[in-house]
C-alpha cells in the first residue's frame, strides 16, 4: 500500500517535472494540424499577439529561469505597485464616484440625490461652459450632506470660481475642514489638451496654497488622462503623459512654496479604464509604480502613493446596439477595482447618446454595488498580483511609458510638447495604427462591426451640452462604422428601404453557411441588409432569385472553394445579366478570380468594402 505523503495534497510528486520545451513541442503538433511549420519559439510566437507600445502577450507565462523579477511591495508601501494603503479598498470598498451630466442645477440635484440615495458615495460634476454654471452649484447641491460625501469637480478654465463656490458650501454648512473631503479637479495641462487654450500653471498652484491652509483634506490638482486616451492614445502614452502632467504640477506647487510631500499629496490622478481586463489591471498597477519612482527621485519615497480615480474608457462606448455598454463598463470597472483604484467611476450605457436617463444611470451605479456587495471583489488586496502574466505585462508597460515620459521631459516637458505637436502626433499615429484593425475587424466591436442588428430601434436621449473643442481630437472606436450607419438611416428615411445586398449561397448548407454568415456580418456593419433565397441558388435560378431580392446592384457569392470552382463564374454571369454591376465572393483573393470584381475575406478593410459599396449603390454620402 502507497502511503501519502502527510506534507499536503501533492497531487502531482508522483509524476516527472515537464519543461517548457516539451509545452512546445505539443504546439508544434497542434500547428501542424492546421497547416502551419513551426518549431520552438517559432511554434509559441505564433500563438502570441501584438499589443501596442511594442508589448506582445505570449500564450504562457512561467517564473522567470533566474527567479528575479521586480520588486512589488506590500500594499501601502513603496514602489505602491499592490496598493496605496496598507488596507488597500478592502476595508470599505472603493468610492463609487458617479458622474452627473447637465446644465440644469436643479436636473443634476434631482440625478445627484437620487444616486447618493442608492449606492453612489460621491459626487463628481462638471462646472462652467460646459456644465451647471458656478452660481448655480448650490442649488445642484442642495440636500446633500457635503460631510458624508466627497465632491470632486470638472470646472475646466473656472477652476478658481469654482473652488471658491465649493468651499463656500462647506463653510455656509457648517462642514469641519477635515470633513470637507473634495477634488477641485484643477487641471490646466489638461484643459490646455482639450481645448488648446493656456492656463496659468502658477496661478493654479498659488491657489492650492491658498485652499489648502483652510481646508487640509481638500486635493486641488488632477492628473487628468482621459484627453490622451480619448485623442487614441496607447495605455503606455496616457501612462506616461500623466507622469509628465504631474511633474508639471510638482514644479509649480513646489514653486509656490509648498513642500514635496505637501505637493504628492494635493494630486489626485483619473486614468479610462476599458474592456481589455488584463491591460487594464496593469495600467494601474504600473501607475502606482512609475509615480512612486518619481516621488523616490524628488526625494520622499514614502509620499508616493498615487490616488487613482478609473473611469470606464469613453472611446470604447457605442452608440449602436448600446446595451452592449453595460458589458464593456461592467469588465472595466471590475479592473479597475482589482487593480485597487480608489474612486471608480461607471460611464451610464447610454452617455455617448446624450443625457444618460435615470435607468442607464441606475445600471451603472449597481454596476459597482454587484461588483463589490455580491462579488466581494474587494475584499482581496491585489488579487492579481504574483500571476506571471500580471507581473510581467506591469514591468513591460512601465518601461514602455517610462521611456514615452522621457522623450516628453527631453522635449522641455507636457507644455512644451503639448504646443509644438509632439504629443498630437504621437497619439494620431498610435490612434493611426488601431483603425487599421478595427477597419479589418481585427479589433472586434460586438454589435457594431460584429453581430450588429439592423432592426435595432435607435435610443434616443436629450442632448447633452457640447464637449470642449480646439484641443486634441476625441475619437472612438465605432466613428467608422457609425459613419456608414448613418448613410444607411438616411438611405432608409429617404426611400423607406435600406441598400441591400444579395448573398448568392452555392451548394448545401455545409458549403456555405460559414461564408454566409461572415458576408451577412460584415455588410450589416455598414447598415447594408443581406438578402439571400432560402433556397441555394444555381447558375439556372440565380437571375430570378435575384431580382426577387430588391438587391441594389451587388450580389455576393458563398460557398466552399470546391464549389467556386465549378459554379462561381456561371453563377456571376447570370447575376450581371439579371442587373448585378458588383459581384463579390466571400473568400481568398484570386478565387475565381475572372469571375468576380471583388473580394470579402477575414482580415479585410471592411470599412472600405463598405464604403465603395455604398457609393456604388448611391447612396449619398
Amino acid at each position: 500500500m502507497t502511503v501519502l505523503p502527510d506534507d499536503g495534497l501533492s497531487l502531482a510528486a508522483e509524476f516527472p517535472d515537464t519543461t517548457h520545451e516539451q509545452w512546445q513541442r505539443l504546439v508544434e503538433g497542434v500547428l501542424r494540424k492546421s497547416g502551419k511549420e513551426v518549431s520552438g519559439e517559432a511554434a509559441e510566437a505564433a500563438l502570441s499577439t501584438t499589443l501596442e507600445d511594442g508589448l506582445t502577450t505570449r500564450p504562457l507565462y512561467t517564473a522567470r529561469p533566474d527567479g528575479e523579477g521586480p520588486d512589488t511591495g506590500f500594499p501601502g508601501f513603496a514602489p505602491f505597485v499592490r496598493g496605496g494603503t496598507p488596507e488597500g479598498t478592502s476595508a470599505s470598498g472603493w468610492d463609487v464616484r458617479q458622474r452627473i451630466a447637465g446644465s440644469d442645477p436643479v436636473r443634476v440635484n434631482e440625478a445627484a440625490l437620487a444616486d447618493l440615495e442608492n449606492g453612489t458615495t460621491s459626487l463628481w460634476l462638471t462646472v462652467g461652459s460646459t456644465g451647471i454654471p458656478v452660481d448655480g452649484l448650490g442649488r445642484a447641491l442642495a440636500g446633500v450632506y457635503l460631510d458624508l460625501a466627497p465632491i470632486a469637480l470638472d470646472p475646466g478654465a473656472e477652476y478658481a470660481a469654482a473652488a471658491r463656490a465649493l468651499l463656500a458650501l462647506y463653510a455656509d454648512r457648517g462642514v469641519a475642514p477635515e470633513a470637507a473631503l473634495a477634488s477641485l479637479g484643477i487641471d490646466p495641462l489638461g484643459h490646455e489638451a482639450r481645448t488648446g487654450e493656456a492656463l496659468d500653471l502658477d496661478g493654479a498652484a498659488t491657489l492650492a496654497r491658498e485652499v489648502t491652509g483652510a481646508w487640509p483634506a481638500v486635493r486641488a490638482l488632477t492628473v487628468d488622462a482621459l484627453p490622451y486616451h480619448e485623442a487614441g492614445g496607447s495605455a503606455g502614452e496616457e501612462l506616461g503623459l500623466s507622469l509628465a502632467t504631474g511633474v508639471a504640477y510638482l514644479r509649480a506647487l513646489t514653486g509656490a512654496g509648498f513642500d514635496i510631500e505637501e505637493a504628492l499629496g494635493q494630486l489626485e490622478f483619473r486614468y479610462a479604464a476599458t474592456a481589455d481586463q488584463f491591460l487594464t489591471i496593469a495600467k494601474f498597477r504600473a501607475a502606482r509604480r512609475l509615480w512612486s519612482r518619481i516621488a523616490e527621485a524628488c526625494g520622499a519615497p514614502a509620499a508616493g502613493a498615487q490616488r487613482q480615480h478609473a473611469v470606464t474608457s469613453p472611446v470604447m462606448m457605442t452608440r449602436r446596439d448600446p446595451w452592449v455598454n453595460m458589458l464593456r463598463t461592467t469588465v472595466a470597472s471590475m479592473a479597475a477595482g482589482v487593480a485597487g483604484a480608489d474612486c471608480v467611476t461607471v460611464l451610464p450605457f447610454d452617455s455617448e447618446l446624450g443625457l444618460p436617463d435615470a435607468f442607464a444611470r441606475r445600471i451603472a451605479r449597481n454596476t459597482s454595488t454587484v461588483l463589490l456587495e455580491e462579488s466581494h471583489l474587494a475584499r482581496v488586496i491585489d488579487p492579481a498580483g504574483g500571476s506571471y502574466y500580471v507581473e510581467t505585462l506591469t514591468d513591460e508597460l512601465a518601461h514602455a511609458a517610462w521611456e514615452f515620459f522621457q522623450t516628453v521631459e527631453r522635449a522641455g516637458g507636457l507644455p512644451a510638447a503639448l504646443r509644438s505637436g509632439l504629443v498630437a502626433d504621437r497619439l494620431a499615429a498610435t490612434w493611426a495604427t488601431r483603425s487599421k484593425k478595427l477597419a479589418t475587424r481585427r479589433e472586434p466591436i460586438t454589435g457594431v462591426s460584429e453581430f450588429p442588428l439592423l432592426s435595432e430601434k435607435p435610443v434616443v436621449r436629450e442632448p447633452a451640452p457640447a464637449a470642449p473643442l480646439g484641443g486634441l481630437p476625441r475619437v472612438r472606436r465605432d466613428e467608422a462604422y457609425e459613419a456608414l450607419r448613418a448613410r444607411s438611416d438616411a438611405h432608409l428615411a429617404a426611400t423607406g428601404a435600406r441598400p441591400r445586398i444579395f448573398l448568392a449561397a452555392l451548394g448545401p448548407a455545409a458549403a456555405h453557411t460559414a461564408r454566409a454568415t461572415f458576408a451577412s456580418n460584415l455588410f450589416q456593419a455598414g447598415g447594408i441588409e443581406p438578402v439571400h433565397d432560402p433556397v441555394s441558388v444555381t447558375p439556372e435560378t440565380a437571375a430570378a432569385a435575384y431580382a426577387a431580392s430588391g438587391a441594389d446592384g451587388t450580389a455576393v457569392l458563398c460557398s466552399n472553394d470546391a464549389l467556386y470552382e465549378e459554379q462561381a463564374g456561371a453563377v456571376a454571369a447570370a447575376l450581371r445579366e439579371a442587373g448585378a454591376t458588383n459581384v463579390f465572393l466571400a473568400g481568398r483573393p484570386g478565387t475565381s478570380a475572372d469571375a468576380v470584381d471583388a473580394y470579402v475575406y477575414a482580415g479585410c478593410d471592411a470599412i472600405a468594402v463598405l464604403s465603395s459599396t455604398l457609393d456604388r449603390m448611391g447612396v449619398a454620402s
